[in-house]
């Protein structure tokens, strides 16, 4: 079946306002269903409302493979500590990969729960570096 074809049948769709459609065109078939969300009461009517987390947490990545540096230069305080509150763009820490410092920024605000490397560490791409909790 053409690409075209299923776009066309997507745009459908969304236009008819269709949660699933099925269509065959000689011994080709092609089955469509849209995800929705579903809202979920409690199952008993006297059942107590269960709490919901009010804290997101979040893990910053390493972008990079290199060594980690938890501080500007040796002997010097940390950048963070856990229990620090940060903002987005402050600097949590060093990377140092093929001998250029590369300073890791917090991509959002938010308080340091645990720094999940150690200083002088080698890092790999994609590695969690730290969490923390809005």
């Amino acid at each position: 079946m053409d690409i075209r074809k299923i776009k066309k049948l997507i745009d459908l769709m969304i236009e008819s306002d269709l949660q699933a459609l099925e269509v065959s065109e000689g011994d080709q078939s092609i089955s469509l269903t849209r995800r929705t969300a579903v809202a979920a009461g409690p199952l008993l009517a006297d059942a107590a409302p269960v709490p919901v987390a009010k804290t997101f947490r979040a893990v910053e990545n390493s972008p990079m493979v290199g060594v980690f540096y938890a501080a500007p230069n040796p002997g010097e305080p940390p950048f963070i500590k856990p229990g620090q509150t940060v903002q987005a763009g402050d600097v949590l820490g060093i990377i140092e990969a093929m001998k250029i410092m590369n300073p890791i920024e917090a991509t959002r605000s938010g308080v340091i729960e645990d720094i999940l490397v150690k200083n002088g560490e080698v890092v790999q791409f994609g590695q969690a570096l730290f969490r923390y909790r809005d």
